[in-house]
């Protein structure tokens, strides 16, 4: 059996990383190559036993990669695709995610509390050299050449979580469009790249990108700070 390099919690505080074997699709699934991915808050919090996950867990839920295999079933995408994965991997047809509730994916059935975010949670995350991707033909989001694997990292989840300057916004200039654009990736990774916005504003520019970040980024702070919650 293959193997493959991962970063593994074991439990509070110890983490470690680990040869794991590598996984391989079944129908409607696809494997990454990962080529960037992020440390979240969400993952110190796991590491410091605030969030209970099951140790042998491989962590981390913010994949950008490259197609290394392809399931029965999943049309649309090659072997060699560069693709971005939302953290949220809705399974597109249960209760929820059909009324748009994608975070409260149900897997299949109703809902259910945060179902829809899987990786490093219920399911091996990203923080690995490979990635199993439930659900591929609705959870794999193509990225165009001319856009850099750094400048779209964000997108799979940090960037869409920008909800208080987005809400709180009053401008109408690219960056807002930016931000509403990176507002749909966790439910709909293929809109991030839609061209529902002028020719001129067809797609987030990295420099609007990293002003929606960090103007988002320092609300959400705080907010928390305010609540008397961790920043990050």
């Amino acid at each position: 059996m293959s193997k493959m390099l991962a970063t593994v919690f074991h439990g509070v505080n110890d983490l470690r990383v680990d040869s794991v074997p590598k996984p391989s699709a079944g129908p409607g699934e696809a494997v990454i190559k990962i080529t960037a991915t992020t440390i979240c808050g969400t993952d110190l919090h796991i590491v410091r036993g605030e969030y209970p996950v099951e140790p042998g867990l491989i962590i981390g839920h913010e994949p950008v990669g490259v197609i290394e295999e392809l399931g029965a079933g999943i049309t649309g995408y090659e072997i060699g695709d560069r693709v971005l994965v939302g953290a949220i991997t809705p399974c597109g047809q249960c209760r929820a995610c059909l009324a748009g509730q994608h975070s409260q994916c149900g897997h299949g059935f109703g809902c259910q509390a945060i179902g829809g975010w899987r990786f490093g949670n219920t399911i091996d995350g990203a923080q690995a050299e490979y990635l199993l991707v439930p659900y591929a033909q609705a959870n794999l989001a193509k990225i165009p050449d001319e856009v850099t694997d750094e400048q779209v990292v964000l997108l799979a989840d940090i960037a869409s979580t920008d909800s208080p300057s987005r809400t709180s916004s009053k401008d109408t200039n690219s960056s807002a469009i930016a931000r509403k654009e990176c507002s749909k990736c966790s439910s709909h990774p293929d809109a991030i790249f839609e061209e529902t916005t002028p020719p001129t504003h067809d797609r987030p520019q990295p420099k609007q990108v990293a002003r929606a970040f960090r103007k988002g980024g320092r609300a959400f702070a705080r907010k928390r700070s305010r609540q008397g919650l961790d920043p990050g």
